[in-house]
């Protein structure tokens, strides 16, 4: 077999192929930035999600001695879901608290009664709120009547709350390493 010489480049296709190489270049560099932040606001979203899950607190579980067992979050916590009046609520569990307390948005919306005027006398200071008497709360399966809820949590979010000792004084509670047990009295 006979091998064919390529012909040689002529001086008109160099320059085409270099004006292609230069255009490509050019796009590269238009949209290279853009794909640098695409793909970091890609990472970011996925690494966020994932710590979302990671630290979003485990549910409440009860034993088939009905102990309530609320499991430790990341933060050294403990959270629960449950509803005031019905209405659903992310707890955090206060054992330092008087009452179970929700913010006045909280209230409103789930039909919390007007209560007495009173301030709260917080770490923070002074707060002016109002005590309702009466009110069922639950917390995972286990549901209390005629707690008396405090109105006028301030800060964070507005369907979280406080579980006091106006519904944790039902209970005998243990806390250890990882775990907050409420045995029913």
């Amino acid at each position: 077999m006979q091998d064919k010489a390529q012909p040689a480049a002529r001086p008109n296709d160099r320059a085409t192929a270099t004006a292609t190489a230069e255009a490509s270049a050019g796009a590269g560099l238009k949209w290279g930035p853009f794909a640098v932040v695409a793909f970091w606001t890609l990472i970011m979203g996925a690494l966020y999600i994932a710590m979302d899950y990671y630290l979003k607190p485990k549910p409440v579980s009860i034993t088939a001695s009905g102990d309530l067992v609320i499991p430790k979050a990341r933060d050294g916590h403990f959270y629960a879901l449950g509803s005031v009046n019905g209405q659903s609520v992310m707890f955090m569990v206060d054992t330092g608290a008087s009452l179970v307390t929700v913010s006045e948005k909280f209230a409103r919306n789930a039909g919390v009664a007007a209560g007495l005027p009173t301030v709260f006398r917080t770490a923070n200071g002074d707060l002016k709120g109002r005590i309702v008497h009466d009110v069922p709360v639950t917390l995972g399966p286990i549901t209390v009547s005629g707690v008396r809820v405090g109105v006028g949590l301030v800060g964070g979010d507005e369907d979280a709350a406080l579980l006091g000792q106006s519904f944790l004084a039902k209970f005998d509670v243990m806390v250890t390493k990882d775990q907050m047990v409420l045995r029913p009295r």
